[in-house]
């Protein structure tokens, strides 16, 4: 079976590389080898921050979530206030109709005319219990959603506390790392520009689906580096031969020689030296 290999016939850029036609699969190689170990090393200080940027992450949804829980509650708060200041209208309005009413019955003429007023005052008078009913159980949700309001505020109050201690713990983390990371950002991105666009797409999104961030991987022990799987030995010679990429038939991995990956880190480790 013929080895799996990346496509990498040149398509001449439009810009953001230089002419990278004359470049050989084995400097290709090891320019994306080496751009793998400056991204692990990326990784790695990213690493150190461990959990934090999550649970900052958290905890500022939190404190959004909290915030707005409060800003609704206040809104019900002032409907209800609302809701009982109308009833309260309504019982005056009650009162005002039973005094009316009151005042008519002493100038009656006959008997139906005093039935129908004394209807009309009994009517108002179970309208004003029905009302005062109404404003008792609003004060009732009032009264709980007031508290509930005064227990979210001291939530609110504990998740910003524990959000600025989690920021401050983060940014005099990043503040540590941040200097070294740059400076790889920069190696980085330098190293990009030694890779044709098509090569580079291809260890972008192997990189982006690997769970340890490695796209590029060497042989060890006659298997891929990165999942393990045994590798063919004429695959393995393929490989070593340097005259194409190619990349594990198991994760999709690039896949570089001992030899090459052995050279690449030495030259870096003595550039750091």
């Amino acid at each position: 079976m013929p080895a799996k290999e990346i496509n990498t016939a040149f398509v001449k850029d439009k810009g953001s590389h230089k002419d990278l036609a004359d470049i050989s699969i084995e400097q290709r190689l090891r320019a994306i080898f080496e751009l793998q170990l400056i991204d692990s090393k990326i990784d790695a200080i990213r690493s150190t921050l461990g959990e934090l940027p999550l649970e900052v992450r958290d905890l500022e949804d939190d404190v959004t979530g909290l915030e707005t829980r409060i800003s609704n509650a206040n809104t019900d708060l002032e409907n209800l206030e609302n809701a009982m200041k109308l009833k309260r209208n309504d019982i005056k309005d009650a009162q005002e109709l039973i005094k009316k009413y009151q005042g008519q019955l002493a100038k009656v003429k006959n008997s139906r005319e005093y039935d129908s007023l004394n209807k009309e005052l009994e009517y108002q008078k179970l309208e004003i219990q029905v009302l005062e009913k109404k404003i008792k159980d609003l004060k009732t949700s009032y009264d709980a959603k007031k508290t509930q309001i005064e227990e979210t505020e001291g939530l609110l109050k504990e998740r910003k506390n524990d959000l600025k201690h989690k920021q401050n713990e983060l940014n005099d983390m990043i503040a540590e790392t941040k200097k070294g990371e740059e400076a790889l950002m920069k190696k980085s991105a330098s190293a990009q520009k030694l890779i044709e666009d098509r090569l580079l797409a291809a260890y972008k999104r192997i990189r982006s689906n690997a769970r340890n961030g490695l796209s590029v991987v060497k042989v060890q022990r006659d298997a891929c580096g990165g999942c393990f799987n045994k590798i063919p030995p004429q695959r393995q010679l393929d490989i070593r031969s340097r005259k194409k990429i190619i990349v594990c038939e198991h994760c999709g991995r690039i896949l570089v020689d001992p030899e090459l990956s052995d050279s690449v880190e030495s030259k870096m480790s003595m550039q750091e030296d």
